[in-house]
């Protein structure tokens, strides 16, 4: 990486925590900001997310900030332990990747501030909640469909990217014995003879092909890529090295085709492909408003799973690709829908032209912009690197 090239990514990391600090108080009772502007609600999982990027910036300011978030949650979590969409309103419920994201994002505090006990008995209750999530009463949980950060896309039984969150919580807190046994469930066939044979469970590997199913569920099963999903998968040693060796080989592979359609502009990854058309039988009528193909959950290309994807290639040691996807990634989140500012860390953008189509100052965009660039910088991924040991 050149001089210029360094210049460029320093400059978007004091952008990031400007964005970030500018978000931190907002005005549900001083809850920090989903966005600077468009979201002034501060949402869970997005909050949550963002403490990757916040843990790794060792910002004081920063840090308080999540802790009153954590807090905040476990005084509205339920009398069972489910934790809330919204950190202020208890009463806003549904949500199947809210209570993973709080164990994971306790998890990371603890590690981050010493504090090994912080919240006990909101992960106690938490972790009992989780418990009840598995219809089979195994390992892997299930889930309604819109119910993960996907509020617009059907997931259906066992989504990838809710269990990978339930491993990735179950190694941040030591529960290493359960989180070894969700990790064999997820390696088996997803069940494709149209019969589930008798003591077969299903799991999430697809036959043929790098990748984990999107979801799977008894005979049914999506195997379209989920780009956060397998990219957790990556960063938490749930994919092998060769797997996932293999799988970044086929991402390149797939959007480099993409391009040659017209169906990516830019030189990273949707968050999800290939799209899901209106001919397809896994259409809704509902997606001709929000998810269109290459739009929104639909293969929008999405800055803070873009982060995630850079950390996923550190991980595999793909260093040379990581520096050229993070580079990627900060020409990406200057572009915004306001030209009075040089960062726009927008939301999500359209696969087929790059053009922004979010909140601008996301900040789940900001912080695991800091993330990747941290992951870069040190060829490490803090809080992951001992779940692959």
């Amino acid at each position: 990486m050149n001089t210029s090239e360094q210049q460029e990514i320093e400059e978007a990391k004091k952008a990031a925590i400007e964005v970030l600090l500018n978000n931190a108080h907002g005005p549900y009772h001083g809850l920090p900001r989903t966005a600077g502007w468009g979201y002034p609600e501060p949402y869970t999982r997005d909050l949550m997310f963002s403490i990757l990027g916040i843990a790794v910036s060792e910002n004081k300011k920063l840090l308080e900030s999540i802790r009153k978030v954590l807090e905040t949650l476990a005084k509205n979590q339920t009398e069972h332990g489910h934790i809330p969409s919204l950190v202020h309103d208890k009463e806003d419920r549904g949500s199947s990747d809210t209570t993973p994201l709080f164990l994971l994002g306790v998890g990371i505090f603890r590690k981050v501030s010493g504090e090994k006990d912080f919240l006990n008995n909101s992960v106690k209750k938490a972790l009992n909640w989780m418990s009840y999530q598995s219809p089979s009463d195994r390992f892997l949980v299930a889930q309604q469909p819109t119910s993960d950060w996907r509020d617009e896309i059907w997931v259906t039984g066992y989504g990838l990217f809710v269990n990978t969150l339930v491993y990735i919580y179950l190694r941040l807190l030591g529960r290493n014995e359960r989180a070894e046994r969700m990790h064999s469930e997820m390696s088996r066939f997803t069940i494709t003879g149209g019969t589930i044979p008798h003591h077969v469970n299903e799991g999430l590997v697809v036959k043929h092909k790098p990748y984990y199913a999107f979801w799977s569920y008894k005979i049914h099963s999506s195997e379209r890529f989920d780009l956060l999903g397998n990219s957790l998968a990556i960063l938490s040693g749930i994919a092998s090295p060769s797997r996932s060796e293999e799988m970044i080989s086929w991402i390149e592979d797939e959007c480099e085709s993409m391009k040659k359609r017209g169906d990516l502009a830019v030189d990273l990854p949707p968050n999800f492909f290939p799209y899901i058309k209106p001919d397809d039988p896994d259409w809704h009528p509902r997606y001709a408003i929000y998810n269109n193909p290459g739009e929104y959950h639909n293969g929008g290309i999405w800055p803070f799973i873009c982060g995630v994807y850079v950390a996923a290639l550190v991980a595999a040691k793909k260093h040379a690709l990581a520096q050229e996807k993070l580079l990627a990634l900060t020409r990406l989140i200057k572009i915004s829908n306001n030209s009075k500012i040089s960062f726009g860390f927008n939301e999500w953008i359209k696969a087929q032209n790059g053009k922004p189509m979010g909140q601008d100052w996301q900040t789940w965009s900001a912080a695991l912009y800091l993330y990747a660039a941290k992951c870069v910088e040190i060829k490490q991924t803090p809080f992951f690197d001992e779940m692959r040991l």
